[in-house]
């Protein structure tokens, strides 16, 4: 076998050496070069697209945090919104509850002064009516006509002793 002869075997090596040099020599000046620049270019590349995707991300982050303190804020805003209505509608509910209260003792005046009213009217006409009767009365017992003056003096003290002792038990 004459790869395995010694001297063979040396030639063999020596162009071996040769073509492997010429061929890494082709490849230093043609090939590498281009290689080299488009393994950095792709280097470049994905140095270029990793550093914009943090910065996009930390600008997400940013904007992230910004909608997190407006969303923040608009809530609290509709919490001091919502207080404001509800302390509104409670002093309404007040206001709107003193002036029926205001309303309905003035109702509750008016009523007790027209019952007074009515009140004084009805003892006014008892009285006149009771002075009549007594007139009529005091006519039959005493059989003579006394003057209209004597029998309104006589029905007044009469009816003032009744209403005196009226006012007497009332207290």
């Amino acid at each position: 076998m004459p790869q395995f002869d010694t001297t063979f075997f040396s030639s063999l090596i020596f162009w071996e050496i040769v073509s492997f040099a010429a061929l890494f020599w082709i490849l230093y000046k043609f090939a590498f070069p281009p290689i080299l620049e488009a393994l950095e270019t792709r280097e470049r590349k994905i140095r270029d697209s990793l550093e914009q995707a943090e910065r996009h991300r930390a600008e997400a982050e940013r904007k992230m945090q910004e909608y997190e303190a407006k969303l923040s804020a608009a809530s609290r805003d509709a919490e001091a919104v919502l207080a404001r209505a509800k302390d509104r509608a409670q002093r309404l509910l007040e206001e709107n509850e003193q002036r029926l209260l205001a309303e309905s003792e003035r109702i509750k005046a008016d009523a007790a002064r027209d019952i007074e009213h009515e009140r004084r009217k009805a003892i006014q006409e008892i009285r006149s009516q009771t002075t009549d009767l007594a007139l009529l009365v005091a006519e039959q017992v005493v059989g003579r006509s006394l003057s209209d003056a004597d029998h309104r003096r006589l029905a007044d003290e009469a009816l003032q002793a009744v209403a005196d002792a009226y006012e007497e038990r009332r207290s």
